[in-house]
């Protein structure tokens, strides 16, 4: 029996699940390039987001977290990248086999981006309400005007929204940049925000106003989110459930507050060892040894073998299933059950 994740655990397929999934990517696999040049860059990723939840994709700089995003709308440009396996299904219609049109329709009605450094997101020759409004003119035509332009403004809290609409990007600070960047995804009205990053390139204060402004959009609208971030540190507060990512495959699926209180694959441990503690005593930061492999350099068995410090001579050879360890949980390390150990409580 074909099975599905969810928030609380497995749902068979069988079952009435459709008003539940928004998002079900089905064993995807992508490479970059063709024939004997092909490089697998993402390997039978399988992940499913319900409406209204928040899930966080974690991991390194290189493990294919932006190109697993970018293939929900199929914005990975074709050449180079090659779709060659699996299912990305929008409520329940396959994204890898719409046309152009069916495409940019969903583009921002159904699924809508915050990219990296909005500065670089942004077009600097034109004003800020006009990249609005052009959203608006695609999905909403009937909202395409300024008095939409400044609701939206306000929505994300930017002050005197009115003049701000007549900005230039380079006129606006990073902080606020970003949130014309949220207003820019929210003016389609989506079902799933899609958010890369959307704190890097910004200093520690405005980072934390754009995830509280991202958790409070999240309850008003009542969308989903998918948030990308290499940052540990953040996922406790806006995550539902986490989805790790290494060298383009999904090693470890838990609900956020499971994992962060019991990692059970050895990189979700360094990750969580690699985050600068506030609390107790201050000791050495600890580092992940190496680097993520390089696409068309992966070893044969575990990606991880080389860098793991609790490693078999076996995990050099055999490519280890992402399983079902404890209901809910799901990793890539047969041996992960046996080297868990709760994390102790925080210092005082």
């Amino acid at each position: 029996m074909e099975i599905f994740f969810f928030k609380n655990g497995l749902v068979p397929v069988n079952m009435t699940v459709a008003a539940m999934q928004l998002l079900e990517i089905r064993n995807l696999k992508m490479d970059f390039g063709k024939n004997a040049k092909a490089l697998r860059a993402i390997d039978r990723i399988s992940l499913t987001i319900n409406a209204g939840e928040s899930v966080c994709l974690v991991g390194e700089s290189g493990c294919g977290k932006t190109v697993t995003a970018l293939s929900i709308g199929r914005l990975v440009p074709m050449p180079p990248a090659n779709y060659v396996g699996g299912e990305v299904l929008l409520n329940g219609r396959d994204v890898l086999k719409m046309s152009p049109v069916e495409l940019r329709k969903i583009r921002g009605g159904v699924v809508s981006y915050i990219f990296q450094e909005p500065g670089a997101a942004l077009n600097p020759v034109f004003r800020v309400g006009n990249q609005i409004k052009e959203s608006l003119k695609l999905h909403r035509p009937e909202k395409a005007n300024d008095a939409e332009v400044v609701r939206l403004l306000k929505l994300v809290g930017i002050p005197a929204p009115e003049s701000r609409i007549r900005n230039y990007p380079f006129e606006m600070s990073g902080g606020m940049q970003q949130r014309v960047m949220i207003a820019m995804a929210l003016a389609s009205e989506p079902k799933l925000l899609v958010a890369d990053e959307p704190t890097t390139a910004l200093d520690v204060t405005i980072q934390a106003q754009i995830l509280d402004l991202l958790r409070e959009l999240k309850q008003r609208l009542g969308m989903a989110i998918l948030l990308i971030t290499h940052n540990l540190g953040i996922v406790g507060d806006m995550a539902d459930r986490v989805a790790v990512m290494y060298a383009g495959q999904i090693v470890e699926l838990a609900p956020a507050r499971e994992l962060l209180r019991r990692p059970l694959h050895p990189y979700t441990r360094a990750l969580m060892n690699s985050v600068p503690k506030l609390r107790g005593q201050t000791a050495r930061l600890s580092a992940i040894p190496g680097n993520v492999p390089r696409i068309g350099n992966f070893p044969p068995g575990c990606r991880f073998y080389a860098r793991c410090p609790s490693a078999h001579p076996e995990c050099e050879k055999t490519m280890p299933d992402l399983v079902e360890i404890e209901p809910g949980r799901w990793t890539r390390c047969q041996y992960a059950k046996d080297l868990a150990q709760p994390r102790p409580p925080a210092g005082p």
